[in-house]
């Protein structure tokens, strides 16, 4: 049986967390991430880095967090009760990025792993991640390229990968209650052990360090793009879908404040600004209606 290493995945986390601020700096060209550190009193912790107000992003956060305890709460075990009386690690990078012009795309990307224990019995963990991407004014050129990456990170371990992520992707980021997807999706993959513990943390390794290649130049071949205040607009307005989302639907989010997480590591997804109008719809043959028409939908973009 292959030995499980929680230290070499936070490890990685780490160095992943940097890497990825540091090409966000670079892009951006101005803005510095600020660092939050942090202590959970149940055990663990975690550094919180956010941009705010840069010359590409109007904010972006990358998160990580390593949080353990000596037994899992009941409602985390009430669906596995293999897990019932283990101690636990979860640990894990998350990012959500909001960029200031209206033709970059918000993207969001986070890999995580879990492993709970009991003295003389395997452990019982998995991997879970990935990244997708919601345009505001559809690329057919960014959304294959986006895809054609996700595809390469995967292709290593197994041809019939990316279709099963983007798939799962594409379920995961469906906004049930608008009819419609939050954008073009990626990859997507959760309680993922089946490779065995090197292949799968080789796996989630490779998806996340394909984010930042597959979102760094979509970002560069849009941000000097102008706009005005109807893009900023339908950019407002688009928003307030991915606020729906992670407030309604997202796993993470519902978990962490129902079990007393960091409020505000876990709202760091949030833009710093957002509307809502009553009702509202495209003009027919827009470009804000194509959006609707060509790039919110199920589509295989390879």
């Amino acid at each position: 049986m292959q030995d499980v290493s929680p230290d070499a995945v936070k490890a990685w986390l780490l160095e992943l967390q940097d890497r990825i601020v540091a090409e966000l700096e670079a892009e951006d060209g101005g803005g510095r991430f600020i660092e939050d550190a942090w202590d959970r009193a149940e055990g663990g912790g975690g550094r919180s880095r956010v941009l705010a107000d840069g010359a590409v992003f109007e904010k972006a956060g990358v998160n990580f967090s390593h949080v353990f305890g000596a037994r899992l709460p009941p409602s985390a075990s009430a669906h596995r009760p293999e897990l019932a009386g283990r101690s636990f690690q979860a640990m894990g990078v998350s990012l959500v990025i909001h960029p200031h012009n209206p033709y970059v795309p918000t993207s969001h990307a986070n890999v995580r792993f879990f492993i709970a224990e009991k003295e003389g019995e395997p452990p019982v963990w998995w991997f879970g991640g990935g990244f997708d991407l919601t345009p505001f004014y559809g690329f057919e050129e960014d959304a294959v390229a986006w895809h054609r990456t996700a595809r390469d990170a995967c292709a290593p371990f197994g041809e019939g990968l990316y279709p099963e992520f983007k798939a799962w992707c594409d379920d995961y980021f469906f906004i049930k209650h608008r009819d419609e997807p939050r954008g073009v999706g990626g990859l997507f993959f959760d309680d993922f052990n089946r490779l065995g513990f090197e292949d799968s943390f080789a796996l989630t390794r490779g998806i996340g360090e394909a984010f930042i290649h597959a979102y760094r130049p979509i970002v560069a071949r849009r941000k000097a793009l102008p706009f005005g205040q109807r893009e900023r607009d339908f950019q407002l307005y688009r928003r307030g879908r991915y606020v729906e989302f992670n407030l309604v639907y997202d796993r993470g989010t519902l978990f962490g404040l129902q079990s007393g997480g960091r409020t505000e590591s876990i709202l760091m997804s949030l833009p710093p600004l957002v509307r809502w109008d009553y009702d509202w719809r495209p003009d027919p043959g827009s470009p804000e209606a194509e959006l609707y028409e060509k790039f919110l939908i199920h589509r295989e973009w390879l």
